[in-house]
């Protein structure tokens, strides 16, 4: 049996696109380690190519947990995903000493390795309003509030996700607090030691690498695939870059190249939020995805220092 003190957690996290998903595969390889998909929209079976999974091929390359583990129906929050992967983690320690926790969606992460803070339920008279405000103005009418309300915590928001916003002013209205205010930063104690690893290269290539990653997508069916839930894009899943431009263009509301444009301007614009959102904590190591020998020289030093 191995020790919590034995037992570690490797996160591999960075901005859209910049590449994780290699990465991780390589060091799953390299220390026969499972991985764990933080990214929460890569959980839905339905939503393949926006989503940028990996490819049968990467996923036969390595153990993979939490890719098409849900259904856009079933939705997934960051409370709900801490239990399932922790409970996973721990499963998987039972014969790995190490695990792998790769992805971009930062709450989710900090889920896993932190936990979260005790946040206000959810109101419904709150939220309907919220819903109807979003409909009869638009996303940014509460982009706007929300950026009033809680300035700092909207420089790391996802403001392209409704359903997100929509929290987010729930939860500053119904508690009279800001996020920030309410978030204690009391991390919770876990069974394992966690090495941190970020990802990122030069803003101009990451910027370059996300408007080429769109261009792959279309070609591999991007807008049939939005075209094919367009019935179901009331489902707050699919509120998400990739998918809510094209719904707009399917409404009549822009052109093709204009959602095809949004696109890639929204995917750089959550690129930089992610990684105001990683930067917050010291705790990273950052690396370049080509740096993968010295990334692999400082997890055995993370790992063997204790030992």
């Amino acid at each position: 049996m191995i020790s919590s003190s034995e037992k570690y957690l490797l996160v591999v996290a960075g901005p859209t696109a910049v590449g994780k998903t290699s990465t991780a595969i390589k060091l799953a390889n390299h220390f026969d380690a499972p991985i764990l998909s933080a990214d929460s929209r890569q959980f839905y079976r339905e939503m393949n190519i926006g989503t940028a999974k990996p490819t049968a091929r990467e996923l036969s390359e390595a153990e993979h947990h939490f890719i098409n583990s849900h259904s856009i129906s079933n939705p997934i929050n960051a409370g709900q995903y801490e239990k399932l992967a922790l409970d996973k983690i721990q499963e998987l320690h039972g014969s790995n000493k190490l695990v792998i926790l790769t992805g971009g969606s930062g709450l989710f992460i900090d889920a896993v390795c932190s936990g979260l803070d005790d946040l206000p339920s959810a109101n419904k008279t709150l939220r309907d309003s919220l819903q109807k405000q979003l409909t009869e103005e638009g996303i940014e009418a509460l982009q706007e509030k929300l950026k009033t309300l809680d300035p700092k915590y909207f420089e790391t928001a996802e403001i392209q996700n409704p359903h997100r916003l929509i929290r987010a002013i729930e939860i500053c209205e119904s508690s009279g607090n800001t996020i920030t205010q309410l978030k204690t930063n009391q991390k919770k104690n876990r069974p394992f030691q966690i090495v941190y690893l970020a990802l990122n290269i030069e803003r101009e290539k990451l910027y370059l690498r996300i408007n080429a990653r769109v261009d792959l997508m279309l070609e591999n069916g991007l807008e049939c695939e939005v075209k094919s839930l367009e019935s179901q894009q009331h489902l707050s899943t699919l509120n998400t870059v990739g998918y809510s431009e094209f719904f707009r263009h399917f409404k009549g509301e822009i052109s093709r190249n204009e959602a095809i444009e949004l696109i890639k301007r929204n995917s750089r614009r959550y690129a930089k939020r992610q990684l105001t959102w990683f930067r917050r904590n010291e705790a990273y190591n950052w690396f370049e995805p080509t740096e993968l020998e010295k990334t692999i020289d400082l997890v055995n030093y993370q790992m063997n220092k204790n030992h």
